[in-house]
């Protein structure tokens, strides 16, 4: 039969299975509860179900593969996070050499990444699948396994897809990112069903490697399982279990057999060692209630551990297993953290989760999930302060509130400004934006034609719920303090951090070990050479510096960073006075020991201003803004009335 007629039988096949499953209803529904889930919404939604309820009875005998999803809106934010991800799975120390990854396609072994998200860019979503076969160290290319797997997919979705995928092996277990364009093959949006996304597309993958590899045979199964009962994760034997347990919690660790009994029985004994389970009976235990959320976040504590030890595995000062610790944002009292970065990575590959390695002014390791950082994750090597985000309403919902409350639940900008005559316009329009964010973000509010915001009475809950919804995403701020290290910093003319940080009223509390040695051997060095640079002065034990050591500084190194710039582009520098206007093109950001400053481009000259984050888009556009004692007050773009940063 030829390979042509073969794969249309296999449609054939396919259809006339989803068809059945359709006519009979789908799968059975508990009583009690409606019958419409959504799971069948969506291309591949028959076979998904058929390929499901057949992994249920093979999922101890096939070889494993475990396939995280997550589908990613392109809109607004989305498009530049599609492109951080490209990046990111092509990064270095990935191959098998350590040598940096390379996107491939259904037919070509390179593919750019701009040219392909060019074209990618203009859909409303794209699917990331991450496909990690248990046995993939067995696989000299997961390139083919990888075109096998999407072929298949696009036989049972009925499209061509269009995809790339990057083969990762820089971790115990190799595997493949799957990009997936959210287009079909007629231009439409891609809509995958829910059943064959969680389970039907896992399903394909395992057939695949067993065909590959072959079965697994009853002593590899058995081997395997029983390497399961004394790990600390969520691991298959308490999936059965979970499934096994009554309302009431109780399973039983007796069996049909006697290699299933010692499976149970020695499961739930390590269960107990962890305070999962306890004894009910002779053969009978409860099973924790949380006991699948408590293994899971164990496991993750693992992956913690071995991540710190790779780190510091070649390190000869590595700080000692007591000094590594995991920084807890959500802890109640917990206190902001300043060090330097050692290591940064993903810890969510699927959900673009980042971490970093703190090494902190207390001595010790700290690991840090920083959530959905992006593009702004501090690099390595920068000392930073790292702070817990707070989960609390702000003093703007509280504000909102108390108008609200004594106007019948509304509220407006004119309803603000009567309420507080000393406001200003600019700071009610803070408090539009706030509930914008939250009608937008979280539908926390509602906003009628005229534009009158309508407030619940339990707003401050809402707001506190936003805000802990929000800190999920990321539950920390990460300040960069210098991207410069301690020894840069020592003899550089410049206002350094070091320098802020002797002439603060409440210095930072050191530790004599790791990075707090550091600090203070760092600061002690710098206070010698601002004596002998007359800009501090020794009387006895204590250390007197100029009021205007940091200005000083500062100055010194824009004069001399300007001066190079001026031979650069042509124009001459001008210094702009505090309180004074600056209008030009911005042109760019230079990075100073002083700190990060805007090159303003004017119709004669050029000048430095500070810095701020929120400049990134407007690079090569006017702007207009006043200069401030404390940094800079920006209007952007030069109409009147424009949006003011402050």
């Amino acid at each position: 039969m030829r390979a042509g007629s073969s794969k249309a039988n296999r449609r054939f096949v396919q259809r006339v299975l989803a068809a059945t499953i359709l006519a009979r209803g789908g799968p059975q529904v508990r009583a009690g509860r409606s019958g419409f889930t959504g799971t069948r919404i969506g291309r591949g939604a028959g076979i998904g179900l058929v390929l499901a309820s057949r992994g249920v009875h093979s999922a101890f005998r096939q070889r494993r593969v475990v396939i995280k999803t997550r589908i990613v809106k392109l809109a607004g934010k989305g498009l530049g996070a599609a492109r951080a991800h490209l990046r990111y799975v092509e990064r270095d120390g990935t191959t098998r050499t350590n040598g940096r990854g390379q996107l491939y396609g259904p037919d070509t072994d390179q593919v750019d990444r701009r040219t392909w998200l060019e074209n990618a860019g203009r859909d409303r979503h794209q699917f990331r699948f991450i496909v990690s076969p248990e046995d993939g160290d067995q696989y000299d290319d997961l390139k083919p396994l990888t075109r096998r797997l999407m072929s298949r997919m696009e036989e049972d979705l009925g499209t061509r897809l269009d995809w790339v995928a990057v083969d990762h092996y820089n971790t115990a277990h190799p595997h493949s990112h799957i990009i997936l364009r959210g287009k079909d093959d007629r231009g439409g949006d891609l809509i995958i069903a829910r059943d064959y996304i969680t389970r039907g597309m896992r399903e394909r993958a395992c057939e695949l490697v067993d065909l590959d590899l072959g079965p697994c045979s009853e002593r590899e199964t058995a081997d395997r399982l029983r390497a399961e009962i004394e790990q600390e994760r969520l691991t298959r034997i308490d999936h059965m279990l979970i499934r096994d347990a009554g309302v009431d919690g109780l399973v039983a660790s007796a069996a049909d057999n006697a290699f299933d009994q010692s499976l149970r029985a020695g499961r739930l004994k390590k269960l107990e060692r962890l305070g999962l389970a306890t004894k009910d009976g002779a053969t009978q235990w409860r099973l924790d209630p949380n006991l699948a959320d408590t293994l899971r976040r164990i496991g993750e504590r693992g992956d913690i551990i071995r991540t710190m030890q790779r780190t510091y595995a070649d390190r000869v000062d590595a700080p000692g297993h007591g000094d590594r610790v995991i920084f807890d944002p959500a802890t109640h009292g917990a206190r902001h953290l300043v060090g330097l970065i050692v290591a940064r990575g993903l810890s969510d590959e699927v959900e673009d989760r980042q971490y970093v390695i703190l090494e902190a002014t207390d001595g010790r390791s700290h690991y840090v999930d920083i959530g959905k950082a992006g593009d702004t994750a501090p690099s390595v090597s920068s000392i930073v302060r790292i702070s817990p985000v707070s989960t609390g309403p702000r003093a703007v919902d509280r504000t909102v509130h108390e108008i609200a409350r004594v106007n019948g639940g509304r509220y407006t900008i004119d309803l603000h400004l009567r309420h507080d005559p000393g406001a200003t316009q600019a700071f009610a329009e803070a408090h539009v934006r706030r509930l914008e964010a939250m009608r937008r973000l979280a539908g926390a509010v509602g906003r009628d034609p005229d534009g009158t915001w309508r407030i619940a009475e339990d707003h401050l809950d809402r707001a506190a719920a936003f805000e802990a919804a929000r800190a999920k995403d990321r539950p920390v701020i990460v300040e960069t303090l210098s991207s410069y290290s301690l020894e840069q910093q020592i003899g550089a003319e410049a206002a350094t951090w070091l320098d802020r940080e002797l002439i603060r009223a409440d210095p930072l509390p050191l530790r004599e070990a790791g990075f707090g040695r550091a600090l203070g051997d760092a600061q002690a060095r710098r206070r010698q050479w601002l004596i002998a640079q007359g800009l501090a002065e020794a009387r006895g034990t204590e250390i007197v510096y100029r009021s205007d050591l940091v200005e000083t500084l500062r100055r010194r190194e824009l004069l001399r960073v300007a001066a190079r710039l001026s031979d650069e582009i042509g124009l001459p520098f001008a210094e702009v006075r505090t309180g004074k206007p600056v209008d030009g093109v911005l042109r760019r950001s230079v990075e100073l020991v002083s700190g990060r400053f805007a090159l303003v481009e004017r119709s004669r000259d050029f000048t430095l201003v500070p810095w701020r984050d929120v400049l990134e888009r407007q690079l090569g556009k006017q702007v207009s803004g006043i200069v401030r004692d404390d940094g800079m007050s920006w209007a952007l773009g030069r109409h009147r009335g424009g949006p003011s940063i402050p």
